[in-house]
């Protein structure tokens, strides 16, 4: 552990050894514009007209603003409370409602009502339900897709406890992309992913790219990793074949949650980049403020990244 304080969302400062509070300041390369303008007031009434969640609030993601404003959003599906209390997530914990199986329609008219030409859904996990959601994940995307034929979708999904059958109907739904998140290394799986398990996530990969899906990952930086231990997670990603790569950096957004162990340079962040797609991701996205959903209209397009990365190379 190289740093002893943490950044909250609020912008408190806790010290580990003792817990005494003060005000700091986060590293000039993580500061965020707030959100406004007539698109994101627009979004944000479609939100809430339609009684929808997305993991733009619910994550307190610091994209919000410049996604919203762009007319973009991520949804989350399977009600706004998982069954999992993973130690870095911003999403409430406890006992979900009732399956609501009218909300595929509504996701669906939602993105059919903002025009998009590329959507982002994840959800909640929902460990109490047989299928662990699989169900209400098949009908949305089919749902999305009936409604938005031209819309291209991307997919954020739980490890539906490995299970090949509740992933099945994933594959069989055929979104342009499916991601599953790693979140972590190896080490640090159990503290920061509590009922979640690294080697289990590495086969949801592989089964979903078996499956014949463009597949997509992201680990969150500054939680006590080495770099020694994240570039074995990449060559881990890239034995089972995962296309997209993205790399951000963690912030906590509570007192409750894991402390923040260091703030990641944006230098080392393009250093990843480059270490990324020298072992054969297809994209890799890399930055302090990188979330799994952003920019994520590029990462459907084949060899897009990589292209890129070599040009600038060329240059």
């Amino acid at each position: 552990m190289e740093d002893t304080g943490v950044i909250c969302a609020n912008n408190v400062q806790l010290n580990m050894t003792d817990g005494r509070q003060g005000k700091t300041k986060k590293p000039d390369w993580l500061r965020v514009k707030l959100p406004i303008g007539e698109s994101y007031k627009h979004v944000r009434n479609l939100v809430d007209t339609h009684k929808l969640h997305t993991i733009c609030e619910s994550g307190n993601c610091p994209n919000m603003g410049e996604c919203w404003g762009a007319g973009t959003a991520t949804f989350m599906i399977l009600g706004n409370t998982c069954t999992r209390s993973c130690g870095f997530c911003a999403v409430a914990t406890g006992r979900p409602d009732a399956i609501d199986w009218n909300e595929p329609q509504r996701v669906a008219e939602a993105i059919y009502l903002m025009k998009v030409k590329h959507a982002v859904i994840t959800s909640v996990d929902r460990d109490e339900l047989k299928d662990s959601g699989s169900t209400i994940w098949y009908n949305t995307i089919k749902a999305v897709k009936a409604l938005n034929p031209e819309t291209t979708l991307e997919t954020l999904i739980p490890d539906f406890k490995g299970q090949p059958a509740n992933i099945q109907p994933i594959i069989d739904a055929a979104p342009e992309v499916v991601s599953h998140n790693m979140e972590t290394v190896e080490r640090l799986t159990k503290q920061v992913r509590i009922q979640a398990k690294y080697r289990r996530s590495l086969e949801v990969l592989r089964i979903l790219k078996e499956g014949g899906m463009r597949t997509k990952t992201g680990i969150m930086l500054g939680l006590g990793e080495t770099k020694e231990e994240l570039i074995q997670t990449m060559h881990d990603l890239a034995a089972v074949n995962v296309d997209v790569l993205t790399l951000g950096q963690y912030l906590q957004p509570t007192t409750k949650h894991l402390f923040v162990q260091r703030f990641v340079h944006p230098d080392e962040f393009a250093e990843l980049r480059e270490i990324g797609y020298s072992l054969g991701f297809d994209y890799v996205e890399s930055g302090p403020l990188v979330r799994s959903s952003y920019h994520s209209e590029k990462h459907v397009i084949n060899g897009y990244g990589k292209n890129q990365w070599l040009i600038e190379k060329i240059k």
